[in-house]
């Protein structure tokens, strides 16, 4: 099958750590992007045991116009004190997309983040030149940034960031009863479920 050469202009790649120490942010980058109009993709929306991960990968980011890259999980893993490279090789993927795709791969555009913005000359110094948006691990402050580099990009008129931190505190302080009602923690809410949470309680509830 030919790979098809235009990526969706709504649809969001987003490359991060799926453990539970950065739950709370891959919360906040999803719940960020649906608001401001877009829709998150992520290789933890379709769970078929059929399909080979690096081919599920491909598909995904072959069909997104915009992709986010934390690269803020660096840490040696406990057991085989080991780093983690899913995250570096995933971006390595989608920029390798961008210079080799065809016309419509080209228009891709990233943003990397990371805890503090040259740290990754430490690990990664070939990003040497590239813009690298600092969060500090604040879920807020990685809304901020999602949202000013999608208005960006995009040149849609989005909510500010102040406004959809505030509304994700609404939601936030809303989704311990929701999780109560679907027998859900918090934390650990399955990315599907989130999703639709997410969209369900943006359709009912005010954003002002």
């Amino acid at each position: 099958m030919a790979a098809r050469d235009a990526s969706s202009t709504v649809d969001v790649f987003i490359n991060c750590p799926f453990d539970r120490a950065y739950a709370a942010t891959f919360q906040a980058l999803i719940f960020c992007i649906y608001i401001c109009g877009f829709r998150p993709r992520s290789a933890r929306e379709l769970d078929d045991g059929g399909q080979m991960r690096m081919e599920k990968l491909y598909g995904l980011i072959e069909e997104c116009r915009y992709g986010i890259h934390d690269l803020s999980r660096t840490e040696l893993d406990e057991t085989f004190g080991l780093p983690r490279f899913n995250m570096p090789l995933e971006l390595g993927l989608f920029l390798g997309a961008k210079r080799y795709g065809g016309a419509g791969q080209k228009l891709k555009r990233v943003l990397i983040l990371d805890l503090k913005p040259f740290r990754y000359q430490r690990f990664i110094s070939d990003l040497a030149g590239m813009d690298i948006h600092a969060h500090g691990g604040d879920p807020a402050r990685a809304i901020a940034e999602t949202r000013d580099w999608l208005a960006n990009v995009s040149r849609r008129r989005l909510p500010s960031g102040a406004r959809i931190v505030r509304v994700y505190a609404r939601f936030l302080a809303d989704l311990p009863a929701i999780c109560r009602e679907l027998e859900f923690e918090p934390a650990a809410i399955p990315y599907v479920d989130f999703e639709r949470i997410a969209v369900n309680w943006l359709l009912e509830a005010p954003v002002d």
